[in-house]
């Protein structure tokens, strides 16, 4: 029989166990988010991450952590913390062998926690931003009967949405207290200048302090948002992350004509396009089926990369270079994402590899622009003349296919090609020069008895070779050839001469039918002028137009070529190429495009969820699966970006880095919240998000900071206060203008070029000078101003406004004593200056009225006491001035009627202008 201690010494071991284990389900587990990736981050993962692998031992991902390194041992045994490498090597007392390498050691309670971490079973996570968005409850706030309305409480007294309940959840364990409401002027001003980049109006301003009905705010809200001017505001946030310029770039930087891209993301934003239709419509809008004008001008996003034009340069670097550039910026804007640096390596901190990378730029490597000087391809605007052709060409088509439905699609064919002038070969992919050459490195040319091939070109079902080309030599004539220059004769055709604008012709070949892929050779002959140039821009070739006679032009084709020759306006877009034109992808090997590594095909990193298999892998499969319910980014990204114009920071301060590496997010469930609203509730509606935001009791706090809530939070981060935040370079500008009474409506069109100081424009290259505009187009909003990328207009610079060579996702605010000296005498500015007060000097008789009458007039708002006194002791003593120099004022003023008292009221006009409350929206 057993002993009865021993039989309860076993069971009491037995429950002893049972009970730990039981206990253990409610110990704080160590979570690997919050606690261990911030710390692997900034001690370990240099040395054992993406980049270097030392050792063999990476922590980045949990399979390569877990997995056995160089010396045989695995870093981390799960449930073991005693038994595992990693755990005794930060222990260790030899600093040969003690982890970090080379660094101070870990302090005990962070080798703790990362022993604890082990113990309890070394549980990965992935970072919250890369999770798939799911919607948190809303916080309660207040007590129960106050949120039944049965009696009152200051919390629920104070809120307006659900916005303020994540606010509130985050004041109270903090004991603080949101501010009181902004008072009526200070928050028409603010979302005035928030929604629509303008100040209000004093009627407006008016019109509100007169409204006592429950619902005025809301009123200015829905007016605001309905105005033209609300897409003109945010079309100039978005023209910074499209790197909007109205040049090319690098160091030649000549003209390029997108600015109907710009106009068609004012109609986006007034249109309230989904977020989601303008993501897509912009990333892959040629893709669409039937795309509309729109749907292609909206591709420009992409075609804003900038082109090297200058001579000597290869066009596959910097064709690969823009290439780059978009999967970068796609990335900044849409993913918020650090991706660039995964050029050349895995990222060092997230979840992405190497080859990851380049799988993604597959999906933009088959666009047909090649960094070439005409930046094709282009969508052609024809002339109502050159209109009426192409319907003629449309129609005869209709006639002459019998079938329906081909010949809806020859008629959409060729419309493609007279619109856009693709697919074509560029010269400068020729090869087998014999005395020929590419002409500055950019268009292909040969001599007498010179030649070059056409590689691998598909000829069956195209007997039309198109041509642009041209030359000064007489009776010069190219003889193409089949497969090698002793092949098959195609075709012999004299070369047409360059026109007196130096335009090249395109002209139409005949060629016998000839079916399979084949190398086109040609060959010029020009006895007469053997050293004179034959320039050849690019071929293509092309199926017969129905009706046409095989070995000669009809007139159909000469309708088509009329069209080809003309010289329309034109916008660049985005075209896939297909067929001969469709590029493989391969690894740069240490992101050196010049060192090609294994093929790759297009794909989305693995730490997302997997592209549908019913999405194409091409730009519009991959649009599609940024705006799916699914992805962990795209929401999130914008509703930061969003309310970081708002509010002066991002919930995310990191706008441009939601990865391991960026600030954690202050309100993440809030942020989440309004994500999953964004999808799901409002349809991805821009608008109905900014409303949701401007109508929140947060947003309508007073910004004036206690002395309590500047210790406790200095930068807001809480948000128990409103936004007071400096105008952005657009805004100063824009407002200027305003209140001075010159700012013109007008919308739309080619980009101007205002009032600029002397001396900033240089041009060496094509000898471009600044064309000062006329009329309204001297006082037009500054998203309409010409942008020069190597000399950008100088005043929206000096307000931190960014060159848009590359993407810029946030503009970091900065208070340069230049910013005083463009507003104080920027010629803008003191234009501004003279028109405000010729309004100040018809609003009283006296200055201090005159003055009072210019302070309300650009800050809503009355002059107190002292500050009205300060300004009046100015004007006095600028007035008397001017009455001993009489010459001054004169040309102060610009005019020879000028008085003392209105040029001191433009000095006090221009000091106006120039207060911090002024260029501040509080």
């Amino acid at each position: 029989m057993m002993n009865p201690w021993i039989s309860w010494g076993v069971v009491g071991v037995a429950v002893m166990v049972t009970l730990s284990s039981f206990l253990g389900v409610f110990e704080d587990r160590v979570d690997y988010n919050t606690q261990i990736k911030p710390l692997l981050n900034k001690h370990c993962i240099a040395c054992h991450g993406g980049v270097k692998k030392a050792s063999g031992f990476s922590l980045l991902f949990e399979h390569e952590a877990l997995a056995p390194a160089k010396s045989g041992k695995p870093g981390i045994i799960p449930g073991d913390a005693d038994a595992s490498e990693m755990i005794r090597r930060l222990t260790l007392d030899d600093p040969d062998e003690r982890m970090p390498l080379e660094h101070p050691a870990l302090k005990p309670d962070e080798i703790e926690l990362l022993r604890k971490w082990i113990d309890q079973g070394a549980e990965w996570g992935d970072h919250w931003a890369y999770q798939t968005v799911e919607k948190p409850d809303v916080p309660k706030i207040g007590t129960f009967l106050s949120r039944l309305g049965i009696t009152e409480n200051d919390e629920t007294k104070w809120a307006k949405n659900e916005i303020d309940h994540f606010v509130l959840q985050k004041l109270k364990p903090e004991g603080l207290k949101p501010s009181p409401e902004a008072d009526r002027a200070t928050l028409i001003r603010r979302v005035s200048l928030d929604l629509t980049g303008l100040p209000p109006t004093e009627k407006e301003v008016t019109n509100f302090m007169n409204d006592r009905s429950p619902d005025a705010y809301a009123k200015v809200v829905d007016r605001l948002l309905a105005s033209p001017a609300y897409g003109e505001r945010w079309t100039g946030m978005w023209l910074d992350l499209a790197r909007y310029a109205d040049t090319k770039g690098y160091e030649r930087d000549p003209g390029r004509k997108i600015w109907r891209y710009r106009d068609w993301l004012i109609k986006a934003f007034n249109d309230d396009k989904p977020f989601d239709q303008f993501t897509i419509e912009q990333l892959a809008g040629d893709l669409l089926p039937a795309p509309t004008d729109a749907q292609l001008i909206a591709t420009g996003f992409h075609r804003n990369t900038m082109n090297n034009d200058e001579g000597g340069t290869q066009d596959e670097e910097f064709r690969t270079a823009a290439v780059l550039d978009r999967v970068n910026t796609t990335w900044d804007v849409w993913q918020g994402t650090t991706f660039s640096c995964v050029q050349c390596h895995s990222h060092p901190y997230d979840p992405f590899v190497n080859e990851e990378y380049y799988k993604y730029l597959a999906f933009f490597n088959n666009t047909r622009d090649e960094d070439v000087t005409s930046d094709t391809p282009t969508l052609r605007f024809y002339s109502s003349t050159d209109s009426l052709k192409l319907v003629s060409l449309q129609q005869f088509i209709a006639r002459s296919v019998a079938d329906r439905r081909q010949a809806t699609a020859q008629a959409e064919y060729f419309t493609k090609l007279a619109r856009t002038v693709e697919p074509k070969i560029n010269s400068h992919d020729f090869d087998q020069f014999v005395n020929a050459s590419l002409l500055d490195a950019k268009y292909f040319g040969f001599q007498d008895k010179g030649s070059a091939r056409i590689k691998n070109v598909t000829l069956t079902g195209r007997p039309r070779l198109l041509i642009a080309w041209g030359t000064n030599a007489p009776n010069a004539t190219v003889t193409f050839y089949s497969d090698s220059l002793k092949g098959t004769v195609l075709a012999t055709v004299p070369v047409p001469k360059t026109g007196s604008a130096g335009n090249d012709t395109v002209q139409l070949i005949p060629l016998p039918a000839v079916q399979g892929k084949h190398h086109l050779f040609m060959a010029l002959s020009s006895p007469k002028a053997p050293k004179e140039w034959v320039q050849i821009k690019w071929v293509s070739l092309q199926p017969s137009l129905p009706g046409q006679p095989l070995r000669a032009i009809g007139d159909q084709d000469k309708l088509l070529l009329e069209l080809l020759n003309a010289s329309p306006e034109q916008t660049p877009i985005m075209l896939d190429g297909s067929s001969d034109l469709a590029r493989e992808t391969h690894l740069f090997e240490r992101g050196n495009w010049l060192v090609k590594g294994k093929r790759v095909t297009p794909d989305v990193p693995k730490a997302f969820p997997a592209m549908e298999s019913t999405l194409p892998k091409n730009r519009l499969g991959l649009a599609q699966w940024m705006v799916s319910r699914q992805h962990p980014l795209t929401a999130r990204v914008a509703v930061n970006r969003f309310w970081e114009q708002l509010f002066g920071t991002g919930i995310v301060e990191t706008v441009e880095d939601m990865g391991t590496q960026g600030i954690p997010p202050t309100h993440r469930e809030l942020l989440d919240y309004l994500a999953v609203e964004f999808m799901e509730t409002d349809k991805w509606s821009v608008k109905k998000l900014l409303r949701k935001m401007v109508m929140s009791a947060t947003y309508q706090q007073r910004s004036e900071v206690s002395a309590e809530l500047l210790a406790n939070d200095p930068f807001n981060k809480l948000l128990a206060r409103g936004p007071r935040v400096r105008l952005s370079a657009e805004a100063v500008h824009d407002q200027a203008l305003a209140v001075s009474g010159l700012l013109s409506a007008k919308m739309y069109g080619p980009s101007v070029m205002p009032v600029q100081p002397d001396g900033i424009w240089q041009s060496p290259y094509d000898g471009e000078s600044w064309k000062q505009s006329t009329g309204d187009d001297l006082h037009r909003r500054a998203l309409y101003t010409y942008w020069k990328r190597t000399a950008p207009y100088p005043s929206m610079i000096t307000f931190d406004s960014p060159s848009r060579e590359f993407c810029q996702l946030r503009r970091l605010r900065t208070n340069t004593p230049l910013q005083a000296l463009v507003t104080l005498n920027d010629p803008v500015y003191i234009e501004a200056a003279q028109k405000l007060a010729e309004y100040m000097q018809r609003k009283g008789r006296l200055p201090e009225a005159q003055i009072q009458a210019g302070f309300r007039r650009v800050t809503v708002h009355t002059l107190t006491p002292k500050k009205l006194a300060v300004l009046t002791q100015l004007y006095r003593s600028t007035e008397q001035h001017y009455r001993q120099n009489p010459d001054e004022a004169r040309k102060l003023m610009a005019r020879q009627d000028a008085t003392p008292q209105l040029a001191a009221l433009t000095v006090t006009a221009n000091t106006l202008l120039n207060l911090d409350e002024v260029i501040t929206k509080e």
